[in-house]
C-alpha cells in the first residue's frame, strides 16, 4: 500500500516530466578537430589511429559528433527552455532538444546569465503548444522539505527521477562552468541529497506540488548525496529581463576583487582580515577597476579595500554579489573603503553589466 508521501511524489513526477527535455551537444568534424584534436591527448598517433578513434565517436542523426549532453525544462508553451549556462557554453556547437515523446528540435541560445549558471533556449514548435513545468517560489523553500530531481542522468538515462530533501540553503561553491575549466563562484545555492549526476544538470528540482524551485547545477565529486541547484527565482528574473529588454540585465559596479580572510591577510601582510580588496586579474582587460564603470567614476582605485556597502559589512557571508542582488540598475549606494591607513567614503550609481 502506497503512503501519502509516495502518492505525492508520483503525482509531482507525472505533472512535471512531460516538460523535461534532454539537450544534445554536437559539432561538425571540422569544429571538433579544431576544439578537441586527438593529438592533444594522445601524442604521436598516426593518421590511421586517429581515424579509428574518430570512427568510435557517437554521432547524431545528421552525422555530427556528439560532444556532450544535459537537461532542461520547458517554461513557456511556445518553446522557451531553462537550462544551465555550462550546458550550452560552446558558441560553435549545435544544440538539439529531445522531448519526452522523442520529438527533436534544433535549439537557439537566447541568453546566458553572466553571473548565475542559467541559460535560456528557444525551440520552434510550429505553433504547437508544448507541455510546461510550472515555476514555483524558491524564496519559500524550507530546510528538510522533500524535493525531486529530474533529468537525463549521465547523458543517457532520460527522465531519471531521484528524491531527497533540501539539505542546506544559501550555499557557496566554486564550480567549473565552461569547457576550458574556468571556475565560477556560485552562491545562494540549494543543497540537496537527491542524486544529481552529470547529464541531469539543467533539469528541474521540483517540490511535491510539481513546481520547479531550482535548476540542478552541480555535484561534489568524491562525496555522496551532495548536489546543488540554482534557486528558480534567479532564472525567473532572467526570463522577465529577456521579455522586457531582449537581454539579461545585471547590476554592475565595475570592479574585480579578492575577498579577504586571515590566510590572505598573512600572505599579503594586510592590515585587516575582512572586506574585498580591489585587485587586477591577468590579461590586458584584467584591471581591478573597469574604465567607465561606476567604481571608476566614483574614484575607487586598485588595492582599495571595501569594508561596507550601504552600511552593511562586506564578509564571506555578505559579499558584494549579495549586495548587487538587493539593488537595481541606477540605484545610488554608499561605500566605506580602506585606502592605506585611511577610511574613505564614496557614493556611486549602480551600472549595468
Amino acid at each position: 500500500m502506497k503512503s501519502a508521501h509516495e502518492d505525492a511524489v508520483i503525482e509531482a513526477v507525472k505533472k512535471t516530466i512531460p516538460g523535461v527535455v534532454s539537450i544534445i551537444i554536437a559539432k561538425t568534424l571540422e569544429e571538433f578537430e579544431k576544439s578537441n584534436p586527438f593529438g592533444q591527448y594522445f601524442g604521436g598517433i598516426t593518421p590511421e589511429e586517429s581515424q579509428e578513434l574518430m570512427d568510435t565517436l557517437p554521432r547524431t542523426d545528421d552525422g555530427k559528433i556528439r560532444v556532450g549532453g544535459g537537461s532542461g525544462f520547458i517554461v513557456d508553451s511556445k518553446g522557451i527552455i531553462l537550462t544551465n549556462k555550462h550546458v550550452v557554453m560552446e558558441p560553435d556547437a549545435a544544440y538539439t532538444v529531445i522531448t519526452m515523446t522523442g520529438d527533436k528540435y534544433p535549439a537557439r541560445v537566447m541568453a546566458r546569465d553572466p553571473i548565475n549558471d542559467v541559460a535560456i533556449l528557444k525551440i520552434e514548435n510550429d505553433g504547437v503548444d508544448l507541455p510546461t513545468v510550472t515555476i514555483g517560489d524558491s524564496k519559500k523553500i524550507q530546510l528538510g522539505q522533500s524535493v525531486i530531481a529530474i533529468g537525463t542522468a549521465l547523458g543517457e538515462f532520460q527522465n531519471s527521477v531521484s528524491c531527497g530533501i533540501v539539505s542546506g540553503l544559501s550555499r557557496f561553491i566554486s564550480a567549473v562552468t565552461d569547457m576550458e575549466g574556468h571556475q565560477e563562484r556560485l552562491r545562494g545555492l540549494i543543497q540537496t541529497d537527491a542524486a544529481i549526476n552529470p547529464g541531469n544538470s539543467g533539469g528541474p528540482l521540483v517540490n511535491l506540488s510539481g513546481e520547479a524551485i531550482g535548476i540542478n547545477s552541480a555535484v561534489v565529486f568524491g562525496a555522496q548525496n551532495i548536489g546543488f541547484a540554482i534557486p528558480i527565482h534567479r532564472a525567473k528574473d532572467d526570463l522577465d529581463d529577456l521579455k522586457k529588454f531582449g537581454k539579461i540585465r545585471k547590476p554592475f559596479l565595475g570592479i574585480r576583487y579578492l575577498m579577504l580572510n586571515k590566510a590572505v591577510q598573512a600572505k599579503f601582510k594586510l592590515p585587516i582580515d575582512h572586506g574585498a580588496m580591489i585587485l587586477r586579474e591577468h590579461g590586458p582587460e584584467g584591471g581591478g577597476v573597469v574604465k567607465g564603470g561606476s567604481a571608476h567614476h566614483a574614484g575607487l582605485k586598485e588595492f582599495d579595500i571595501i569594508l561596507e556597502c550601504d552600511k552593511s559589512a562586506i564578509t564571506d557571508k555578505n559579499t558584494i554579489e549579495d549586495l548587487l542582488d538587493r539593488v537595481n540598475i541606477g540605484d545610488s549606494i554608499s561605500m566605506k573603503v580602506l585606502r592605506g591607513d585611511k577610511e574613505l567614503s564614496f557614493e556611486m550609481k549602480v551600472g549595468e553589466r
